[in-house]
C-alpha cells in the first residue's frame, strides 16, 4: 500500500512510502482486538476501591440490649450492617485486576488495528517531527497544518523526544508515543494515525 510523505507545514513531499501488507493489509481479527482492550483497561484498574465490613468498623462490641422482652428484633453489636455507622455487607475490597495476554496475541491484534486504520485512511507519515524547544504553540500548528487538531491523533515517533512530549502534554486530543510502546487500545482510540516515516521500518519487519 502506497501512502504520500507530508511535511511539518503540511504540505506533500512528493514522495510515497510503502505500508507493508503483512501489518497494514491483512484480515483483521476482531476478538483478538476484543482481547487485547480488555487486557489493557484491565491492567489501567488500580484496584484499591473499599469499603469496611463488620470486622473493621470501630465500635464497641457490648450488647447494645436485652436479647429478649424488647418486642423487637435481637442485636448484638453496633457494628451490624442493619445499624447505622455499621458494617457494609460485601462491600468492595482492595484487588490486583491485572490479567496476561499472549505475546502472539496482543501482536495480532495491534497488526488488526494499524489495517483498520489504514483501510479508513486514518494514518498520516510525517517526514520528521522535531522542536528546538518544548512549544505548545508551534505542537498546536502542526496539528492545524495536517487539518486533525479538532480530532484525536496518536503521534508515533521511531525514538524518544522529550520536546515532542512536552508540547503535546496540555492538549486534550492528542497523545504521543514511541512506537515500542504502542498498543491496540491507543491505535483504537484515535481518529488519526500520525506516523513518522523514520518508524515505519519497525512496522514494516513486523517487529510489534
Amino acid at each position: 500500500m502506497e501512502i504520500e510523505v507530508y511535511k511539518f507545514d503540511g504540505t506533500k513531499t512528493g514522495r510515497t512510502v510503502n505500508l507493508s501488507d503483512n501489518v497494514f493489509g491483512i484480515e483483521p481479527n476482531d476478538h483478538v482486538l476484543y482481547l487485547d482492550v480488555k487486557h489493557y483497561m484491565a491492567n489501567q484498574r488500580q484496584g484499591t476501591s473499599c469499603s469496611k465490613e463488620k470486622w473493621a468498623v470501630n465500635h464497641s462490641t457490648r450488647k447494645i440490649k436485652k436479647q429478649k422482652g424488647t418486642g423487637t428484633a435481637r442485636a448484638g453489636s453496633l457494628k451490624s450492617p442493619l445499624l447505622r455507622g455499621g458494617g457494609t455487607v460485601f462491600g468492595p475490597q482492595p484487588r490486583d485486576y491485572v490479567t496476561k495476554l499472549n505475546k502472539k496475541v496482543k501482536q495480532l491484534a495491534r497488526i488488526s488495528a494499524l489495517t483498520y486504520k489504514a483501510k479508513d485512511n486514518q494514518i498520516i507519515v510525517i517526514e520528521n517531527l522535531n522542536f528546538d524547544t518544548p512549544k505548545t504553540k508551534l505542537y498546536k500548528e502542526f496539528l492545524n497544518n495536517l487539518n486533525i487538531f479538532n480530532k484525536k491523533s496518536l503521534i508515533v515517533l521511531g525514538e524518544s523526544n522529550n520536546n515532542v512530549y512536552l508540547s503535546s502534554r496540555n492538549l486534550s486530543k492528542t497523545k504521543v508515543v514511541m512506537s515500542s510502546n504502542i498498543n491496540t487500545y491507543d491505535i483504537l482510540n484515535c481518529q488519526t494515525l500520525v506516523i513518522e516515516e523514520n518508524t515505519l521500518d519497525f512496522f514494516n519487519n513486523n517487529i510489534l
